[in-house]
């Protein structure tokens, strides 16, 4: 009995350590997956393939739309008028619309010829508006486009040299590179740093290393419309559409492709209010993903390595956000109990034990962000690593605690008691 009580501590002692050490140990595997992209990854495009007009594929750009009045018509008028592209249209969903949106979409449709609208009566959510739209399609490539978000002038024919690539048949998927449109406060610009840092670093190793990506970015992503009928369509009881169909897609062989070249520019939270309602709608979507998958990961651990080991690290990030709340409740209340019991000794040593820790911490998420900063878009955002600190102290803390306060919600959705209703975040004009 006395040995396997042993046992039991020597296996809770490695658990202890690997959870305290997550953080530290992902910083350097992402530090390290970045060169592996950079020199290793069989996908990356030798050069950009200019396209004639006469050979361009027929693009939708889909926009599902719910309550956009202050930012679509300006979202639109730069789709019409600022894209190196020919053979496209703009199909918008309005998916309920109470505001001034229908009314917009009216007035636009009589400027522009490729401009269609699908007024949806009931707001049923994003994905079951995308999926209605798919119907309505004309082009075999579908761009999903936010309402408030922009790709940049060459978007689209980079994103069909992926497509137009030798041995391109099984990719299911592009998706492109994010940036802050709206860098007027700390705020926003933090998330200039933390898109550097999670779309990077993160998504070129899980490219380049495991082979699968974690999520599309559903503001601006390319897809094959045959990879979404294959797939029955996005989720529409998800929280996050974007991470479900990216699962489904790679659940089904299909590549998924992260194209770090081509740039698309988004509006971010810029209060603390909206930031968070964002964080707890990802975090949601993550635990749903990682609930739903779990069962064919289970079962087939080695068909697909590379998306076993991303369900693993998923999952260390899933148990160590939770580790990290409880495990800090703890320490603060042992820090009380030691105070009040003048117990100096014990407070200086779980003080100096746990600045040894988060020194650690800070200084891989640092060697982290300054890689991440140097690799994206040609060091251009390396200027915004003096926004660094503001992220690691605050959005990695709202990040964490978002999954704990989202958990039962998540559980709930994969027992059938989900959702896909939004409400748009809160628009601020210019």
């Amino acid at each position: 009995m006395s040995q396997i009580l042993s046992q039991l501590n020597g296996v809770f002692k490695i658990i202890f350590l690997l959870l305290i050490s997550y953080p530290v140990l992902g910083a350097f595997s992402w530090f390290v997956g970045a060169i592996c992209f950079r020199f290793l990854f069989r996908y990356n495009l030798p050069a950009w393939i200019p396209l004639t007009k006469r050979i361009e594929p027929m693009i939708t750009i889909m926009i599902p739309a719910h309550n956009e009045e202050i930012v679509i018509e300006k979202t639109i008028t730069y789709l019409m008028t600022k894209l190196n592209y020919h053979n496209y249209e703009v199909l918008v969903t309005d998916d309920g619309s109470t505001d001034q949106t229908p009314v917009i979409l009216e007035r636009l449709m009589q400027r522009y010829d490729n401009l269609r609208v699908l007024h949806i009566e009931k707001n049923k959510g994003k994905a079951h508006a995308f999926n209605i739209g798919v119907g309505f399609a004309k082009g075999k490539l579908i761009l999903s486009n936010d309402a408030d978000t922009v790709p940049e002038p060459d978007a689209l024919w980079k994103y069909v040299n992926y497509f137009l690539y030798r041995n391109s048949n099984n990719i299911a998927a592009v998706t492109a590179n994010m940036d802050v449109k709206n860098r007027t406060k700390i705020i926003a610009k933090s998330q200039t740093v933390e898109f550097s840092s999670i779309v990077g670093i993160i998504k070129r190793t899980q490219q380049a290393v495991l082979g699968v990506i974690y999520a599309y970015s559903g503001a601006n992503t390319m897809y094959r419309k045959r990879a979404l009928l294959d797939v029955g369509l996005f989720r529409q009881n998800r929280a996050t559409e974007d991470i479900s169909i990216a699962w489904d897609h790679q659940a089904r062989e299909w590549l998924s492709l992260f194209a770090p070249e081509i740039m698309f520019f988004m509006e971010v939270p810029e209060d603390l209010k909206g930031l968070y309602h964002q964080r707890k709608r990802w975090a949601k979507g993550g635990t749903e993903v990682w609930l739903t998958n779990f069962k064919l990961v289970f079962h087939h651990p080695i068909r697909n390595i590379g998306r076993t080991m991303l369900f693993v690290d998923q999952s260390l990030s899933i148990i160590w956000s939770l580790f990290f709340w409880f495990s800090s409740i703890a320490f603060a209340i042992k820090i009380i109990i030691a105070v009040s019991s003048s117990q100096w000794v014990t407070i200086y040593q779980l003080l100096t034990t746990s600045a040894v820790f988060i020194s650690f911490e800070m200084i891989a998420g640092i060697l982290q962000l300054m890689a991440s900063l140097i690799v994206d878009d040609r060091g251009r955002k390396l200027k915004y690593f003096l926004f660094a600190p503001f992220y690691m102290l605050f959005y990695w803390l709202i990040n964490t605690l978002t999954i704990l306060t989202t958990f039962i919600a998540a559980v709930k959705t994969i027992l059938g008691q989900g959702t896909g209703t939004w409400v748009s975040p809160e628009r601020h004009r210019d």
